[in-house]
């Protein structure tokens, strides 16, 4: 009996040494895979990311006011079809990136989302102070007035912080 445990505890010491050894072995292998898959996958989503920031700065640059009445023929609308216009138009540029949000953070993306949010309720409240008979190119007036002297807008913000994390990518 004690013949046989001379030989069995040493090989099982062998057997333990060598399963650490491998298992070891093993992790570090798995790990130096993941980081290799891991840079092949950023050399590929970088660029795709990099439009994504450059597809919402577009966005954002799109629904300000002043943007959104260059191409208008207000002479020929009525401030509420002004308005509906510019509601119309944030809402179609909002839901023609809104796949991009996979390529932003969580913050970024809810400043745009606010930022539009915001915006649209600016439109539609310097539509309710217009006096009634008010022409379409008073509305965009007092519009563009307004949204220039109220500070940061929504837009600008987000816009920044969009830049900030772009930054961060590069």
């Amino acid at each position: 009996m004690i013949e046989i445990l001379k030989y069995c505890i040493p090989a099982l010491c062998v057997l333990l040494a060598t399963w650490i050894v491998m298992h070891k072995f093993y992790k570090s292998e798995t790990e130096k895979r993941l980081w290799e898959l891991k840079q092949i996958s950023q050399k590929e989503i970088s660029p795709l990311r990099m439009r994504a920031y450059e597809r919402l700065s577009l966005l954002l640059e799109r629904t300000t006011p002043e943007h959104m009445l260059i191409d208008l023929n207000l002479v020929e609308m009525t401030p509420l079809q002004v308005q509906a216009h510019l509601i119309q138009t944030i809402r179609q540029e909002f839901d023609h990136n809104l796949s991009q949000q996979i390529y932003v953070s969580n913050e970024v993306w809810s400043m745009i989302d606010n930022a539009k949010q915001q915006t649209v309720a600016f439109v539609n409240s310097i539509a309710q102070q217009m006096p009634v008979g008010s022409s379409a190119l008073d509305y965009a007036k007092t519009l563009i007035t307004a949204y220039r002297t109220n500070g940061d807008t929504p837009n600008e913000i987000a816009l920044q912080a969009l830049k900030d994390e772009a930054k961060k990518l590069i």
